[in-house]
């Protein structure tokens, strides 16, 4: 049995990991708090910091958040772009980059990343230039980490259970059940993948 944080695990993504790691003792960490064992924004190096120094030991960490801003590219701000970019990439690199510190020997880190840097869509233009970010990211960081400390992501495309949000800016696309994608998050936990993206795609 590991023990795993699973940052986000009250949201949609968070609950499809959760059905892949029952065996596991699992930590649940969120923004708001609400519901969860700790509190974190991942978008602040000392609150990121603070989570692991409170959980102590811990085996793996398991990220399912990353706040993006949806619009027309020509009228994007820049405020946009760095609130994406601060989020759903810098806030995923830091959890590895501040966690390397804490996590125990031959730990993993499984960050989330999204189909749309593959099959875009109108407005997504920041979520998929920063989920094709982390993509790179843990291709490229598997081969630099110590202690045989390992890191991949998870590329899924929409889940069943948040169709009725997304459905709509998302025309043509096939949504997958929540229990696939904690498959995969499974296989990044329990397996010895290093360095790869698991694409979650009908």
């Amino acid at each position: 049995m590991k023990t795993v944080i699973v940052i986000g695990a009250q949201g949609k993504m968070g609950q499809a990991a959760l059905t892949g790691l029952g065996k596991h003792k699992v930590i649940t960490a969120s923004r708001s708090g609400e519901g969860c064992d700790y509190k974190v924004d991942i978008t602040s190096e000392q609150s990121v910091r603070q989570l692991f120094e409170q959980v102590g030991h811990f085996d793996a960490v398991v990220n399912t958040v990353g706040f993006c801003e949806y619009a027309n590219f020509v009228e994007m701000t820049e405020q946009q772009w760095m609130t994406t970019v601060m989020s759903k990439m810098m806030g995923q690199i830091n959890l590895v980059r501040i966690g390397q510190e804490y996590i125990a020997d031959n730990g993993s880190f499984t960050l989330i990343s999204g189909i749309l840097n593959v099959k875009p869509i109108p407005f997504a233009i920041a979520d998929a230039t920063t989920s094709g970010a982390i993509d790179t990211f843990v291709k490229c960081v598997a081969l630099e980490m110590p202690r045989g400390i390992r890191v991949n992501a998870i590329n899924p495309t929409v889940l069943e259970e948040a169709w009725e949000v997304y459905g709509e800016m998302m025309p043509g696309f096939q949504p997958v059940p929540g229990a696939l994608v904690g498959k995969a998050f499974e296989r990044a936990v329990d397996g010895f993948l290093n360095g790869e993206v698991l694409f979650v795609d009908a």
